[in-house]
């Protein structure tokens, strides 16, 4: 209290009145409580409050929430003492807790519950949240201090775990023009302020093309189309209002599977038309000069630290250190990918021509016609192979193998002990399996839905860190898989199965972190997708095909045979899928390696590297320039989409030292190597000294391109 010196009538007033209080009023307060500011509460060391958000306290929580941790922030830098790395670095790390929770729900109306009125919020917020970073990151103060503790750090070694953490804040802060004079710096703040707001818009746009175009088609246009995709296709439709129709909604999870089997040509055109043309209509939602904006301020805002281009800027970091490695990596893989692409065709062009159509493949026709090669050359049908990729099976196979890996058990939380956001979400406990301790929460959002963004992702609602206490781990997976008509099981394809199993692994790196600052919590864009695409490869082994791909209605293991085609066709359509991702990925590199006034039409320029790269038309890269939001949405894969490729050379390496060793895919020393020095450290060691630890050696190619049934020289 401020004042003490208070008589004790005035006290007993005091003490009356709130004793006095009514129920109602204590209601009401609650009810004017900010529920993202507030701790979180419950369970579990607390969860957050998911049924309690209402959207109109968001905007003014962020605000205070920034509010409180610049006046953090200010203490630290503002300190009379001596720079150490307990009173800068440590303080550092134990600030701007309240900011932490109120973005996790940021986060949950971003990606799975977005609004118009959420996306207004967003753009009004993207240059205050731009301006508080900024303030921190042109912090002239705190940076020096952070430049004496790293600079001692150097003389004299800190704990190994300590050592890291200085050397990334302090490469972070140098990153962000902390050494910049204060006009440069000014000028930096502006533009990091100008991006932020093109990439909420940018993002916007994209989600509004994909909630903006619906197919409508009729029974008599669905021939070849799957009784399973007809029935999902038949709620779309009553969703957008198409009564006694069929609907192809403008997402990757709807239209994939519709190119893939529907006869009708011509509505297949459309639907890819549609599909790719996301962002790019000549309308409001159009991306392309957005796209230009973008890369003429990356590019000044590097300009000013000295940097040729924007992906030398961000690659120094990285495991790739430039763009000339990661390019270099690329340029290895695409011949093989473009050869083994027109072999692809010209079986799917004879096939055609022995069908009676002499036609030449184009990109809405590749799909269909890889999956009748695919049934006439491996007698693979994967319609048949969805009937036993149920989804509830396979979260149960994700389970058997992070109990086999990582010693976890995972069992369902009582319906409505946790809050969630959305009545799809379900929760369950994660433990280790022999000392039954906690380890953390796992949160599952498997369908696709209005508001929610189209892909795949893993994100934490709250990391663990010994300097935190190390509380449990909420971890969250979140799919777009198209929910199934009323009593219908949810059966996916082989793809989407494997991204499940992806997902998840970033789900096991998030449970698995064993280190003490939050810093270390973060990643190596190019590393830490290896984890989660090395899980990736437990899908395929005989365990998990034997005891949980059954058949949805009768419960039967998937035979021996169709392993077996599985299996042998584990190399098919390699052509399609290297092709259209490293098309992106080398798109992105030449997006940063030229000069952005060289890029006077977005389409145009796309279009002229694309050529001169020999990308074959009949398909196109995975991620059309206009829809790239890895690349335009934000920063993290700027520069960083060639990282799935650096990763799967580790992936693939990684997978042949499973299948060396002598208990297999599931060999414990093996497994306990995995979990020791490629999850539990996180960030807290170099990605290629954690690898060295695991495999004894650096990754090299060879596996990768044997893995593809690429040639290896």
């Amino acid at each position: 209290m401020k004042n003490k010196l208070i008589l004790p009538i005035i006290v007993a007033v005091l003490i009356s009145c709130k004793t006095d209080k009514t129920e109602e009023n204590m209601q009401e307060e609650e009810k004017t409580e900010n529920v993202f500011l507030t701790e979180w509460k419950g369970e579990y060391n607390g969860v957050p409050a998911f049924d309690k958000m209402e959207l109109s306290q968001l905007k003014p929580a962020i605000q205070k929430a920034m509010e409180n941790h610049l006046e953090e922030i200010d203490r630290i830098a503002n300190l009379e003492s001596e720079p150490t790395f307990e009173n800068t670095i440590v303080a550092m790390e134990k600030a701007g807790k309240d900011l932490d929770r109120v973005f996790t729900y940021y986060g949950i109306y971003s990606s799975n519950i977005s609004s118009e009125e959420f996306r207004e919020i967003q753009q009004e917020l993207a240059p205050e949240i731009s301006n508080y970073r900024s303030q921190i990151s042109q912090n002239e103060k705190l940076f020096q201090r952070i430049k004496s503790v790293y600079d001692k750090s150097q003389e004299e070694k800190l704990s190994p775990q300590q050592q890291r953490v200085i050397e990334l804040v302090y490469k972070n802060f140098e990153m962000d023009g902390a050494n910049l004079n204060e006009e440069d710096k000014k000028r930096y703040a502006e533009i990091e302020k100008q991006l932020s707001e093109l990439y909420t818009q940018f993002s916007s746009n994209v989600l509004a093309d994909e909630e903006g175009y619906v197919t409508f088609f009729s029974e008599e246009e669905a021939e070849g189309l799957p009784e399973s995709y007809l029935k999902s296709a038949k709620v779309a439709a009553k969703e957008n209002g198409g009564e006694k129709m069929y609907a192809v909604t403008n997402t990757r999870s709807s239209m994939d599977p519709f190119l893939t089997y529907a006869d009708n040509r011509e509505l297949r055109k459309e639907v890819w038309q549609k599909y790719y043309a996301r962002g790019n209509n000549g309308d409001e939602y159009d991306n392309n000069k957005i796209i230009k904006k973008i890369l003429k301020l990356r590019d000044e805002r590097v300009a000013l630290m000295g940097y040729e281009n924007y992906a030398q800027w961000r690659l120094q970091d990285r495991m790739a250190k430039n763009p000339e490695n990661a390019i270099d990596l690329m340029m290895k893989v695409w011949p093989a990918a473009l050869a083994r692409v027109e072999e692809e065709v010209s079986e799917m062009e004879t096939l055609a021509k022995n069908e009676g159509e002499n036609i030449t493949i184009e990109p809405w026709d590749y799909r269909y016609y890889m999956e009748k090669v695919r049934q006439e050359k491996y007698d693979l049908d994967s319609e048949e192979v969805k009937q036993y990729l149920e989804l509830n099976n396979l979260r149960k196979a994700i389970f058997y193998v992070a109990g086999e890996l990582f010693n976890y058990e995972f069992n369902p939380v009582a319906e409505g002990s946790v809050p969630v956001f959305h009545e799809d979400v379900k929760v369950w406990e994660v433990k280790d399996k022999d000392s039954g301790e906690l380890v953390g929460l796992w949160y599952l959002d498997p369908y696709a839905r209005k508001g929610k963004r189209s892909g795949a992702w893993a994100t934490t609602y709250r990391s663990r860190t010994a300097l935190n206490g190390n509380q449990p781990v909420l971890a969250s997976n979140n799919s777009n898989f198209v929910e199934p008509a009323a009593g219908e099981p949810t059966l996916v394809s082989w793809d989407d199965a494997e991204t499940f199993f992806h997902e998840f692994g970033h789900a096991l790196h998030f449970l698995s972190a064993d280190v003490k600052y939050p810093t270390l919590n973060g990643g190596v864009r190019d590393y830490t997708e290896f984890q989660s695409q090395l899980l990736e490869r437990w899908l395929s082994t005989d365990v998990v095909i034997n005891k949980f791909l059954k058949h949805y209605k009768t419960g039967e293991p998937m035979p021996a045979e169709l392993v077996a085609k599985i299996k042998k066709a584990s190399t098919f359509n390699q052509g399609f899928a290297t092709t259209e991702y490293l098309a992106s990925a080398l798109m992105d590199m030449k997006f940063h390696t030229t000069d952005p006034a060289e890029i006077t039409d977005i389409q145009e320029f796309e279009k002229k590297q694309l050529d001169a790269l020999g990308m074959p038309k009949e398909l196109p890269m995975r991620h059309r320039s206009t829809q790239f939001g890895h690349v335009f949405s934000g920063e993290g894969y700027a520069t960083g989409y060639y990282g799935y490729l650096w990763a799967d050379v580790l992936t693939s390496d990684a997978a042949e030292a499973f299948a060396e060793a002598p208990g297999g895919f599931y060999d414990k020393e093996t497994a306990h190597k995995l979990k020791r020095f490629l999850f539990a450290p996180r960030n807290a060691v170099d990605p290629a000294e954690a690898y060295r630890q695991f495999r004894g050696r650096d990754a090299n190619i060879d596996a990768l391109m044997r893995d593809r049934g690429f040639p290896v020289k």
